[in-house]
């Protein structure tokens, strides 16, 4: 006969049982976030809120950050929703006749359309081009140029063509081509032949075009550092409706980079010393990017002093230019002067075979990838080049993805917009890192180490991670990728972008095209200190061998986004739109009469 088992101990058995079942899965959680087992895990869904209004607000700082409060939802659900909210405003905003255009150019910059306004408009129309309004870009770039009287600037272009390294583009009897060319050896055939690409881009609507002369730079990186007195008398000047002689100008101290700077900005608590250490972030918790340009700014982000070879090679920074000076350059950053142009270097139509760049579902590799050189290194010249060496930007972006010693904090992964986000958690960088990243100089420590570096800079590759080149196909594999820049601009984010992958950004350099695309809805902005990197990236991908917290729909989606806005706002013709654009404000601001290069109709007259 069978003794029955006593009620009592029927339950302790059931108790002890779910115990040992708790502990289990528990570890078992810790294995799959991979995990410092110290940390503590938030309960899926545990904070749901049946009333999303109750969530608290993160903060958007007025230096294009935003704040992550622990009582909020995931901060990128937010930074996407409003991206996609602009995006649509962009889009129904846009305007679809002349007569539309003439009155929003004339709302957004308080002055007539250039001359020949309407001949641009009919091109950009038939040619199909997509917001043919968003070209603030040409407006920040030109403005302080129409506080400086037009003889004045004249004569700075006249002094300007001829130095080196740079070409003069123009329209002369009637036809456009390199005018003048002051480029040397053979790196000036490499920029000779940008040149030639430009002047080609432009053949078909060389007709359209006013006579001009603009000397462009034939450096990859900016070179006009702005005086921040200088260009703040220029553009109050150009607000005001006068213009200032160029000997008029103010004429401050030089300071360095912080010369671009104003008196009140972030950049004046910081003492620059690039070699030194590096200032303290000034928030400990996590930030994320809602504004690319404000967060580009050194003004507003001293430490990009610190994290850029931009900056870097160049120590305190150099002289300011004590004139506004109309130079035409691939990049221009936030305290520069430069022009900012369209360039074809690297441009593609599309990836071809589409057979190297398979369907969202079809990349097998769930790593955040990136291959490339050791530009920008080969600056790190001057005195103590190694100290130089170690903060240059991709140096420095490599070191951090390999790093596999210590603790990384993280926000933890959530499901939905109901979940709280709460508080960042610790985690082993050995478990983490190398599971989400594959980063690494392309070739060998002798492929990279070019003439210009010292033989002791070559020998401090000899810590880094390097590994063979990838393919198209090979590359055409991973979900993810990442462009960041080299000596100046990076030519890649064209390909990268008409990929099926999701492309992360980080630069120091606003383009051409910034007004044109959205971030979080065509791309994801990192931060220059790549702080953000770890918790966008993880966002998208999940963590642990099950993606806990993965929001891989919207990955594809924003992927998708990127891929279209490539295809239909960054073909030929609207590079050429902009070139036809900023070629008449040019034009314009350059000439002694200003008015007679304006255009004055309402635009119902071609109606």
């Amino acid at each position: 006969m069978k003794t029955a088992i006593p009620f009592r101990v029927q339950w302790l058995a059931v108790l002890t049982v779910t115990a040992v079942l708790v502990v289990v899965l528990s570890i078992h959680a810790i294995k799959v976030y991979d995990i410092e087992p110290t940390a503590v895990l938030p309960a899926r869904n545990a904070f749901i809120d049946p009333d999303p209004v109750q969530f608290a607000e993160h903060t958007y700082r007025a230096d294009g950050l935003l704040e992550h409060n622990p009582d909020g939802s995931h901060p990128i659900f937010d930074l996407i929703d409003r991206a996609q909210a602009a995006w649509k405003e962009k889009l129904e905003r846009a305007s679809t006749t002349l007569p539309e255009a003439v009155t929003e150019y004339r709302r957004r910059y308080k002055r007539d359309p250039p001359k020949g306004f309407d001949v641009w408009w009919n091109w950009a129309r038939e040619h199909n081009v997509l917001l043919p309004d968003e070209y603030d870009q040409i407006y920040h770039d030109l403005e302080p140029f129409w506080g400086i009287e037009p003889k004045s600037l004249l004569a700075t272009r006249e002094k300007l063509e001829g130095t080196s390294p740079s070409y003069t583009l123009g329209k002369v009897g009637g036809k456009i081509g390199i005018v003048k060319t002051s480029l040397g050896t053979s790196p000036g055939v490499h920029f000779l032949r940008d040149a030639n690409t430009t002047v080609a881009l432009l053949a078909d609507i060389e007709h359209l075009l006013p006579p001009f002369r603009a000397v462009v730079s034939a450096l990859d990186h900016a070179s006009k550092l702005s005086d921040y007195y200088v260009e703040r008398a220029a553009r109050q000047a150009a607000a005001e409706k006068r213009v200032i002689k160029s000997e008029d100008l103010p004429r401050g101290n030089s300071t360095g980079w912080l010369s671009a700077c104003g008196p009140n900005s972030p950049a004046w608590n910081a003492s620059i010393d690039v070699e030194g250490d590096l200032p303290p972030k000034t928030t400990a918790g996590p930030t994320f990017i809602y504004d690319h340009k404000l967060a580009m700014d050194p003004c507003l982000h001293p430490r990009h002093f610190w994290q850029h070879s931009q900056f870097i090679w160049k120590g305190q920074g150099p002289e300011p230019q004590h004139e506004m000076v109309p130079m035409f350059s691939y990049s221009s950053s936030p305290v520069h002067h430069n022009i900012r142009i369209p360039n074809m270097y690297l441009w593609v139509e599309d990836i071809m075979p589409r057979t190297n760049d398979p369907e969202w579902h079809e990349k097998i590799d769930e790593r955040l990838v990136w291959r490339g050189s050791a530009t920008g290194t080969g600056l790190m010249v001057p005195a103590s080049p190694s100290i130089k060496f170690r903060k240059a930007h991709r140096v420095r972006f490599v070191q951090f993805a390999n790093d596999v010693e210590g603790l990384v904090s993280i926000l933890p992964p959530v499901n939905t917009k109901a979940d709280r986000v709460g508080y960042p958690m610790d985690v082993r960088k050995a478990r983490l890192t190398p599971a989400i990243m594959d980063i690494a100089f392309a070739g060998t420590i002798d492929s990279n180490c070019n003439p210009q570096m010292q033989s002791k800079l070559c020998k401090l590759m000899a810590g880094l991670a390097f590994t063979k080149s990838q393919s198209t196909r090979e590359a055409g594999n991973y979900k993810y990728v990442i462009d960041i820049d080299g000596n100046g601009w990076s030519g890649r984010f064209k390909r990268l972008l008409t990929s099926n992958s999701l492309v992360f950004k980080t630069t120091l350099y606003p383009e051409w095209y910034s007004d044109r695309i959205v971030p979080w809805v065509h791309y994801i902005p990192v931060q220059l200190d790549l702080s953000d990197l770890h918790d966008t990236l993880l966002f998208f991908r999940g963590i642990g061998l099950n993606a806990v917290g993965a929001h891989d729909e919207l990955a594809r989606e924003i992927a998708r986004a990127g891929r279209a806005w490539s295809q239909k706002a960054w073909r030929k013709e609207d590079m050429i739109s902009y070139w036809f654009r900023l070629i008449l404000e040019y034009t314009r601001v350059m000439s002694e009469d200003r008015e007679g290069m304006s255009y004055k109709g309402d635009g119902w007259e071609l109606v």
